[in-house]
């Protein structure tokens, strides 16, 4: 999940200044700080103002946050979850396929490519291991122009690798 991603500004939109503390306040609850329910962040309300983050982008963003802090209670805390093979993983990691952006500002390609790529080592024991948390805590570089991967294609797939890791 990227909560430090950035959001579009619109002439109307969320208050920025709420949206910020509310995915900060998920961002710390993901790395271990004070936990913050699936629940807490759907009651979430903003204010319209102008100048503020373009809505279905938070909105979009706040679906994604929800769907992770689902997924990263302690495995004890998630029954009937099984254990995932590492060669299971390996397999999966190397077939997934992404959309290309297209027209619109998408990952860079080496950068997704080269993450799974040392994900997929650190599972065969020839680099270090890549945990879920850094899985959530990657970063791409945003390309507007040349190859790009869609945003939201990587996203979702980061947000199941991650899953995946925490179920080894």
């Amino acid at each position: 999940m990227r909560t430090g991603a950035r959001l579009p500004v619109a002439l109307r939109g969320y208050d920025r200044r709420q949206v910020d503390e509310l995915l900060r306040s998920i961002a710390r609850a993901l790395n271990g700080g004070p936990p913050m329910s699936a629940d807490q962040v759907r009651a979430a309300r903003f204010d319209i103002v102008l100048r503020g983050y373009e809505q279905r982008a938070v909105d979009e963003l706040v679906r994604e946050c929800i769907r992770e802090l689902q997924t990263t209670g302690p495995h004890s805390e998630r029954p009937g979850r099984p254990r995932v093979h590492p060669g299971w993983l390996v397999n999966w990691i190397q077939n997934a396929r992404f959309s290309g952006a297209g027209f619109r500002s998408g990952y860079d390609v080496r950068d997704v490519d080269a993450f799974l790529d040392r994900v997929v080592a650190g599972l065969r024991g020839s680099a270090p291991p890549v945990t879920a948390r850094d899985v959530r805590e990657s970063a791409f570089r945003v390309v507007r122009l040349g190859p790009g991967y869609d945003e939201q294609e990587v996203d979702r797939f980061l947000v199941q690798l991650a899953g995946a890791l925490e179920r080894r």
